[in-house]
C-alpha cells in the first residue's frame, strides 16, 4: 500500500505563487510515473503535470510556462511550483503515483486526499 499526502495548498491573489508537495510513503519497491490533477467545483477531474521517474515531464497547455513539476526520488516526493497564478486556477489538487508493491508485480494506481487551492481575483 502506498499513502499520498499532500500539502502547500492555501489561498492566493491573482499573480501569486504556491508551492505543492507530496509524499509517497508505505510499502513499494518503485514508484513509476508522479502527477498532479485538479477538479474545480462542476468539472471533471484533468491533468496537470506528469514526471516519470526519469524526469521527464508533460504539462496541460493551460499551465504551460506558468507551472513547474519536479520530483526528488531519494525522498519520494513530487513538487509543483504554481507561478502567475489565476482565478481559473482555483481547484482541488490531488497528487497521483503508479508504484508497485514488490519487483515483479505491475504498478497500481493511488491518489492523495487532495489540497485546496484557491485564487482570488
Amino acid at each position: 500500500q502506498v499513502q499520498l499526502v499532500e500539502s502547500g495548498g492555501g489561498l492566493v491573489q491573482a499573480g501569486g505563487s504556491l508551492r505543492l508537495s507530496c509524499v509517497a510513503s508505505g510499502s513499494f519497491s518503485s514508484i513509476n510515473a508522479m502527477g498532479w490533477y485538479r477538479q474545480a467545483p462542476g468539472k471533471q477531474r484533468e491533468l496537470v503535470a506528469s514526471i516519470t521517474s526519469g524526469g521527464s515531464t508533460n504539462y496541460a497547455d493551460s499551465v504551460k510556462g506558468r507551472f513547474t513539476i519536479s520530483r526528488d526520488n531519494a525522498k519520494n516526493t513530487v513538487y509543483l511550483q504554481m507561478n502567475s497564478l489565476k482565478p481559473q486556477d482555483t481547484a482541488v489538487y490531488y497528487c497521483n503515483a503508479g508504484a508497485s508493491t514488490f519487483a515483479w508485480t505491475p504498478p497500481r494506481n493511488y491518489w492523495g486526499q487532495g489540497t485546496q487551492v484557491t485564487v482570488s481575483s
